[in-house]
């Protein structure tokens, strides 16, 4: 029986480490190097990340968009002739075109994992794109990963979540700034009982009205988010979410004034 493939981890920190452990898991042999993490159980360990490179057909970036150039450039030399170079670090589209550079003519793929890979190991859900995104999706199917090709170049994957990040960060930016106003109004409890009851009964109509209600009515809420400001600055609340909604509704009753 021939042996399954070799993966190689570049990045043993809490993401890497979860998708490491199960693949090894499943009884496929799996590489892996950290500088500052200890490799689980069930994954070999080597001295450098040029020797977990060159010994596997599939290698995984997972360390940070920080190092992920660098880690690229370093073992691109050591790479197998028909390497897949998949990096699963979240960074601007243009990192990972750079990424994609550097370790040419290895296949590359571009992934964005789209839920917290701790919760969800190597079935964390998905995007791929780039030349090797359809190996990738084929290869990481067979270890239960759902993965969403969409596209032939890299960093369209990354585009794709980064946009996803503004709604999901700037979401969890604006409710915790709302709640320190509300902690400093002593209605902390009253104001996260009715944004999660708010979100619970939007049976999917919510994006709909906040983006259509925003554009129809931004002369008013102009004037809405303003007071807002006033009143988080008297709370001794820095506005940073609140004056960046102020400003994008003015930008929005100026285009509407303008048609």
């Amino acid at each position: 029986m021939t042996a399954p493939p070799a993966v190689a981890v570049l990045g043993l920190g809490e993401a890497g480490s979860a998708i490491a452990t199960d693949i090894a898991a499943a009884g496929n042999r799996v590489i892996g190097f950290d500088p500052a993490q200890p490799a689980p159980e069930g994954v070999e360990t080597v001295p450098d990340p040029e020797a977990a490179a060159g010994r596997a057909t599939m290698v995984l970036s997972i360390n940070s968009a920080a190092v992920a150039l660098e880690v690229a450039g370093v073992v691109a030399p050591a790479l197998q002739p028909d390497a897949l170079y998949a990096d699963l670090n979240t960074t601007a589209p243009a990192l990972k075109r750079a990424v994609a550079a550097a370790v040419s003519p290895a296949a590359f793929a571009d992934i964005a994992l789209m839920e917290p890979v701790p919760d969800w190991g190597v079935r964390t859900p998905a995007l791929a794109s780039g030349p090797g995104a359809e190996r990738f999706a084929t290869a990481f199917g067979r270890f239960g990963m759902p993965v969403t090709v969409v596209g032939a170049e890299p960093g369209a994957a990354a585009a794709r979540k980064l946009a996803r990040s503004v709604f999901m960060k700037g979401q969890a930016a604006a409710i915790g700034e709302a709640l320190e106003a509300a902690r400093r109004l002593g209605c902390e409890d009253w104001l996260y009982a009715n944004i999660e009851s708010t979100v619970a009964a939007a049976d999917g109509r919510l994006v709909r009205r906040l983006v259509e209600g925003s554009r129809r009515h931004a002369g008013r809420r102009v004037d809405e988010m303003a007071a807002a400001v006033a009143m988080l600055e008297e709370l001794g609340v820095e506005p940073r979410v609140a004056a960046a909604s102020e400003a994008w509704l003015r930008s929005l009753a100026g285009s509407e004034a303008r048609r």
